[in-house]
């Protein structure tokens, strides 16, 4: 029997495969890193999803997500978070973020649990501003595992320009920017 050649693709294929975990192991993605400073005031306001890594918490939105943010008493910041589902209803989800560290952390951890299990950790969740445009338009908001990702806007649509050099720095950082679902506006809610 004569042996056939391989081509390239199969070549590069099977060397992806025999050796892609061993160049993954020996090159960690450094750790996440948010942004500088936070101006929390200057952050409150409607943001429009844009862009998710899928969870399961959001598998019901089809479209319209959004996220409404507004400043306590206390100096926490109230979160309205809504989308429609494919019935065209509206779900909503109603918690607090605090900011970890100073008046300027871009380091925050948000609640969706009843207020009386607060002192429960585990009903935190962390909120990193992990990229953010000067005119605070766009942003990159997700936590230190790479697990949950989301992009947000101040408007339901992005400039391609913005999104893609967006994606290219959040690409460089070790994010997996093809996992990232888009968002639809503007169906209604």
């Amino acid at each position: 029997m004569k042996a056939r050649p391989l081509t390239l693709a199969a070549c590069v294929l099977a060397l992806f495969v025999r050796l892609g975990p061993a160049v993954a192991a020996d090159a960690p993605l450094p750790p996440v890193e948010p942004i500088a400073a936070l101006d929390v005031p200057r952050y409150m306001g409607t943001w429009y999803e844009i862009a998710r890594y899928p969870n399961w918490f959001q598998k019901k939105c089809v479209g319209d997500s959004r996220a409404d943010y507004s400043l306590l008493e206390r100096g926490e910041v109230r979160v309205l978070n809504r989308c429609r589902e494919a019935d065209g209803s509206v779900s909503e989800a109603v918690g607090v973020a605090r900011q970890i560290g100073g008046a300027d952390s871009p380091r925050l951890e948000v609640r969706f649990a009843p207020a009386w299990l607060s002192f429960l950790p585990i009903v935190w969740g962390d909120y990193w501003v992990l990229d953010l445009d000067p005119d605070y338009r766009l942003v990159a908001v997700g936590e230190p595992s790479r697990e949950y990702l989301w992009i947000l806007s101040r408007t339901p649509t992005v400039e391609a320009r913005a999104y893609a050099e967006l994606l290219e720095r959040l690409a460089a950082r070790g994010f997996d920017v093809g996992r990232l679902v888009r968002g639809e506006q503007g169906g209604g809610g």
